[in-house]
């Protein structure tokens, strides 16, 4: 064993493979911060370029842009509230709020080392546990994708809590509703589409958040006539390269917790990690101790999103190598990536080829620190441009907006979809719905409906009894109804220990 990985740390170590690693690095940080551009484009794109070189490097430069891409969108989102990919959504939440308190700074230090924490952890579950991790994903079944779905819908609430929570299930409503648009699982026939042949493969996801986070932010700095995204009364502090301890006590409990749910559904085929997001902020915001502060800058808000997203990295190549099931679109390319360089996913990629395969595991555990460091220098000089006029933004951000949607699917019809929900989207900020609620309605609703549908197939009539009769659906709807009933438990609980606080 010991000489295995001396080989292996020798091969990852070659001028070859640390070249190609730091060239992933930097493409999966553009590809990421750009507006559309998802890691699993940056992935297809990269992948026909791979062919020619060793199994090893090739895999290693793929793995290394899969990891900065995901984190890389989180730059934009802090700065300019343009989440670059639909993970980073939760992020833009907190941390544009802290950009225009002038801390830009301080977001973008706990979003970068978060980020590595949770890629970190994520690829040495790889190397160590793969194997009896993967079995997990096996036990999923429609029932289970039903609740993980349904305990994601429920994040809405913390999105858009207190006077604005009928406002956030009205904005989540009607983005399942959207979520409806399409083909119908069972029948075929068209639902809600109006005769219009593109809304057959139903409304596409990523222009629709692009409008709804990037375009309506634009067009609120454009009506508020503000000269700037940083407010000129806040002070920027000093650029620190790594977190403070106050930091790290502030954000440790989010991160733990940001782990397990990270790593679990990265193992879950179809969740992906903007599921494991949202479902990480919302659980950081229900046990915090001080909740008034998500929505307003909170530092666990954003480390429990950016540790989860990142973890789930590791977590979808889990069963990827193991059992040849992608946890992802993103995993999926990987899949094709192993199989064009005659690696089969399954016992022989950890016996017959585990030279090569922990080299790739290892390229990643370095590829997930390297990204942290380059990270750190590239976005201390793009924080600088919140600095910039609005009237030189503003065009830059539109841009950016149409070309990454337009880029998709090389069609105008993602940009009209992206310009519609922009517009949709300024409306709801300007009433005060959340868009955040109805972006979790279009991607969970069809997750949700799927699993539903096909679970009273297979319960054959008996649904009650077919899911209290699988463990793990057990557990998923003990915690879902723990999580509903928990607010009002605190809320009696706090009443009780202080009555003045209800006249209050």
């Amino acid at each position: 064993m010991a000489s295995l990985f001396l080989t292996v740390l020798l091969k990852m170590l070659t001028l070859k493979n640390l070249s190609v690693m730091v060239l992933g690095i930097l493409a999966g940080l553009l590809v990421g911060a750009l507006p559309g551009f998802q890691a699993n484009m940056g992935l297809a794109l990269l992948l026909p370029l791979t062919y020619a070189l060793e199994p090893d490097t090739a895999l290693i430069m793929l793995v290394s842009l899969f990891a900065a891409a995901i984190y890389g969108g989180s730059i934009t989102a802090i700065l300019f509230h343009t989440p670059g990919t639909t993970a980073s959504a939760a992020t833009a939440i907190e941390g544009f709020e802290l950009t225009k308190q002038g801390k830009a700074a301080t977001a973008l230090r706990i979003a970068t080392w978060c980020s590595a924490i949770g890629g970190l952890v994520g690829a040495f579950l790889l190397l160590f546990i793969s194997p009896p991790l993967s079995l997990i994903s096996l036990k999923f079944g429609p029932p289970e994708y039903f609740l993980i779905a349904v305990f994601g819908l429920i994040t809405i609430a913390s999105i858009a809590s207190g006077p604005l929570l009928v406002k956030g299930l009205i904005a989540g409503a009607a983005g399942l509703l959207l979520g409806t648009v399409g083909m119908d699982l069972d029948s075929g026939y068209p639902r809600f589409t109006f005769g219009f042949f593109p809304l057959h493969s139903g409304i596409p996801f990523v222009p629709a958040v692009i409008g709804l986070f990037a375009l309506s932010q634009v067009l609120l700095m454009v009506e508020e006539g503000s000269t700037r995204i940083v407010s000129e009364v806040a002070i920027e502090e000093k650029w620190k390269f790594f977190p403070t301890l106050a930091e790290l006590r502030e954000v440790k409990n989010a991160i733990l917790r940001a782990l397990g749910i990270g790593l679990v559904i990265g193992i879950l085929p179809g969740a992906g990690a903007d599921v494991a997001a949202w479902v990480s902020y919302h659980e950081a915001k229900r046990i915090s101790k001080h909740p008034e502060k998500f929505g307003h800058g909170a530092l666990d808000g954003i480390a429990a999103a950016e540790v989860a997203k990142n973890t789930e990295c590791g977590g979808a190549m889990i069963p990827l190598l193991t059992l040849g099931i992608p946890g992802s679109t993103s995993a999926a390319i990987l899949l094709g990536a192993l199989i064009m360089h005659g690696l089969v996913p399954g016992r022989e990629l950890f016996t017959k080829y585990g030279e090569i395969t922990y080299t790739v595991i290892l390229g990643f555990i370095f590829a997930n620190f390297w990204m942290a460091v380059i990270g750190m220098a590239v976005s201390r000089y793009i924080a600088k441009l919140t600095s910039l006029n609005t009237g030189i933004l503003a065009p830059l951000i539109i841009t950016l907006t149409v070309v990454g949607s337009y880029a998709l699917g090389n069609s105008m019809y993602d940009v009209w979809v992206m310009v519609i929900f922009g517009l949709l989207g300024y409306l709801m900020r300007k009433h005060g719905f959340h868009p955040a609620a109805m972006a979790l309605g279009l991607i969970l609703g069809p997750m949700a409906e799927k699993g539903f549908r096909q679970s009273l197939i297979l319960s054959q009539g008996s649904l009650a009894a077919y899911y209290f009769t699988r463990p793990i659906s057990v557990i998923l709807i003990i915690l879902i109804v723990a999580t509903l009933v928990a607010p009002f438990l605190m809320s009696r609980r706090t009443s009780k220990v202080n009555p003045s606080a209800e006249d209050s």
